[in-house]
């Protein structure tokens, strides 16, 4: 698709942080299961509720457009899609709990840093 206006540009960028922000919502059940540290788990359960809320958001936000032919997940996030098998490669890796949970850590600051920038 070509982009003709910074209106086009605003919709695209809207169903790319869509995409990327369900498939941390697939994400994040997973991690919370495997990780071992109580606190990590917790945080990881917080960042879920978190997201379920930028996911109401955005549908509020794709509500208010007024064009009724926008499909919301007509976008797939590379960029997330590729953070998250990383992650869960990570998870299929034997490997000391603290060990798992770091990588873990490392993997989910990658998220973030992700979802802040976009």
């Amino acid at each position: 698709m070509k982009l003709e206006s910074l209106r086009e540009l605003f919709i695209e960028e809207l169903q790319d942080l869509y995409s990327a922000e369900r498939m941390i919502l697939k994400a994040l059940p997973k991690m919370v299961e495997k990780a071992t540290n109580a606190s990590l788990r917790d945080g990881f359960e917080q960042h879920r509720i978190q997201t379920e809320g930028h996911v109401r958001r955005l549908d509020q936000i794709f509500d208010q457009l007024k064009d009724t032919d926008i499909d919301r997940e007509d976008k797939k996030c590379k960029g997330m899609e590729g953070i998250l098998k990383e992650n869960e490669d990570l998870l299929k890796e034997d490997a000391e709990p603290e060990v798992l949970d770091a990588g873990m850590i490392a993997g989910a600051q990658r998220v973030e840093h992700y979802e802040i920038a976009a």
